[in-house]
Order: structure tokens, then sequence, then C-alpha cells
């Protein structure tokens, strides 16, 4: 388990209009962290076919329900500055919701830090483009994918040197994203260094879509996963709604990523259609390598069979609906004992055709 997440567990904060709010809760945290549920993202990070301009659709419904709790809640005011990350912050609709929801956007700020990747590693970190101004006092927005953090982590430290250099300062900052365990290990590093720069700063309210994922710290057991950059339920923790959606369906909890290259997903299309073809052609070419059991234990994120207890204590369900937990378990347990005979080709060459069905307009 994650060192931060250790003793941890889900509480909820409640329904806002279409969307589920938890509240991470048992750690010793210096910032707020939430995870929320929608039936928007559910779609968007269980099926790789939502692309395109639908894929930030699929987020307006979460984003803008979470904006309009944390006003009635008055963990924010009606000001705030945007900061996007180019590329895969462009996927965030930020700007859309603050303005459903009354919020002033006072400031609209861009910095560019591509990933070099070479090897499926990544290798380095290039900032090439920046517009920043750096008011008095503000509400810092922001929304990015946050896997390894070292993208995030240099931007945010560039961010705050430059907000020193230009006299401004920072009050709180809001994030979304669709991120990883790094999130909150970084965000509790992070926070004192704005702490010394600006004692007054409140802190960071990290808000997930679906839940607080893992990045793969090896090729997993297909010998194929990207470590450092693919997104997995294991020692996360995960909305007990996005879980049933997913094992809703036979197949979703088999995709590579929980969102693949969110900036391809959404600007070139062409590059995330061969991501997931070659995922699912690379899954026929290994099938013999592995058992499909180690697969589902690997996705599920736990050895099965699991007890009850157990399961709630690897989830960070202890404190949820007790009754509505156990349906879910037994959701789940019959999944699994369903799936133990599936064949993993048959899969595959269902996905694949599957998704060149839906993606064949922007095939080449």
């Amino acid at each position: 388990m994650q060192p931060y997440l250790e003793n941890t567990f889900l509480q909820s904060a409640g329904h806002y209009k279409g969307t589920d709010i938890y509240r991470l809760e048992g750690g010793k945290f210096s910032n707020s962290y939430f995870i929320i549920s929608n039936r928007g993202t559910r779609h968007l990070l269980a099926a790789p076919e939502v692309i395109g301009y639908d894929s930030y659709l699929a987020m307006c419904g979460a984003t803008g329900d979470m904006l309009g709790w944390l006003r009635q809640q008055n963990a924010i005011g009606d000001e705030a500055d945007i900061m996007t990350i180019l590329r895969g912050g462009l996927n965030y609709p930020l700007e859309e919701c603050c303005y459903r929801n009354g919020i002033r956007v006072n400031n609209m700020d861009f910095v560019s830090c591509e990933r070099v990747i070479r090897n499926n590693q990544i290798t380095g970190l290039d900032i090439r483009y920046t517009k920043l101004r750096a008011p008095q006092d503000i509400t810092l927005m922001i929304g990015d994918i946050i896997a390894s953090g070292e993208t995030l982590a240099r931007c945010i430290r560039y961010i705050i040197a430059e907000f020193k250099r230009l006299s401004g300062s920072i009050r709180r900052m809001v994030f979304f994203t669709i991120g990883g365990t790094r999130a909150i290990e970084l965000f509790e590093e992070l926070t004192p260094e704005f702490r010394f720069h600006w004692p007054e700063f409140e802190g960071i309210t990290c808000i997930f879509y679906e839940g607080i994922f893992s990045a793969y710290q090896d090729k997993g057991v297909t010998g194929i996963s990207w470590p450092q950059i693919d997104f997995f339920w294991k020692d996360g923790v995960i909305s007990p709604e996005f879980r049933r959606y997913v094992l809703s369906d036979d197949d979703a909890l088999f995709e590579k990523c929980i969102i693949y290259d969110g900036g391809a997903r959404r600007y070139e299309i062409p590059d995330h259609f061969h991501e997931v073809t070659e995922y699912w052609e690379s899954i026929k070419e290994v099938a013999d390598n592995f058992s499909f059991k180690d697969f589902l234990d690997e996705k599920l994120g736990y050895p099965t069979p699991v007890s009850f207890d157990d399961w709630l204590t690897l989830n960070h369900y202890q404190e949820l609906d007790g009754k509505q937990m156990n349906e879910l378990y037994i959701f789940e347990r019959e999944f699994a004992s369903r799936s133990k005979d599936l064949s993993i080709r048959q899969i595959a060459d269902r996905r694949l055709g599957e998704f060149k069905s839906a993606l064949k307009y922007y095939s080449k």
C-alpha cells in the first residue's frame, strides 16, 4: 500500500446534482482530497472509444457539480485564476464550469511541459511555452493528469518561482485530476514550499475523477504495461460507483490504462487509435506468457478470493454503507468467478473489432 494511503478510508460527503462526492480521511494530510463519480466520467474512463470533444464533454458534469458543491461549502470564493498545463490540461473544462457556477475567471495562463518518452520510459521534461501573470492572493485552479508527477512537480515549482519573481501570491490551489497515488505524495511535499513563500497559503483541494489510481511500477503480468504511465486499480482508492460500472462490462477492466494518453485521445485521435489497437494486438501475442487468473487479480488490485472484511480494508470502504458495500462485494466476487474461464484472445478480438468499428473514421 502507498504510505500516504495507510489507515485511510473513504467517507461520503454527499451527492450533489449528478455527482457522488467522497472525502479521503484517516491520513495526516495538509490538504483535502476528494474522489468524485459521475455518469460522464465513469463512461470516459471505462471506454477508450470516448474521444475528441466528447471526452471534454464527459468531464463537464462532474467538474461543474464539484465546483458548485465547493462553493456551497464555502471552500472556494467567487474568483479564480486558471493555469493550463498544455496539452493534457486542455481536456479539463474549468473555465466553462466556473462560468456555470458564477465563478469569475480573472486570468487564463499557460505552461507547456512535454514528456520526452523513449522506449516506453519518461527520459526527460521540456518546458517550451509559458504565459503567466502573477496577481496577489489568488485561488489557482488547475486540471491535469498526474502519473509519475514529474511534469506537475516541475510546473508547480516553476509557477512558484515566477509568482515570487513577479511579486504575486497564491492563497489556495484547487486541482482536478485523472490521477494516481503519487498526486497525494507530491502535494504533501509541495505544500510546505507554498507556505514558505506565503505563510497565509490555505492548502490544496485535490479532486480525483472516479478514483485515486496507481501507475504501474513495472511491465505488469503481461510484460507490456508502461511503468510510471499506465493507470490501474491496485493499491489505489476507487469510487464504488466506478467499480460497479466497470465490472458491469465484460471487458472494461482489462483495458491497458484508465485514460491512455489524455492529450492524444482529445487532439491526436489516430495516435490514440493506434495505441489502443496495438495494446490488444500485443495482448494476443503474449497470451500464452501469463495466466488469466494473475491478470484478473492484477486488474482487480488484489489476489482473489478475499473475505468481505479484507476487501473493505483493501478498498478503503470501511466507513461506507455496509449493506451497499456487501452488495458490491458479492457483485465483484461473481465477476471474478465468471471471468476465470474467459479467453484473453477472445476478449482481444472482440475489443479490436469494437474499437475499429467505432473509430474507423479516424483510421489510416
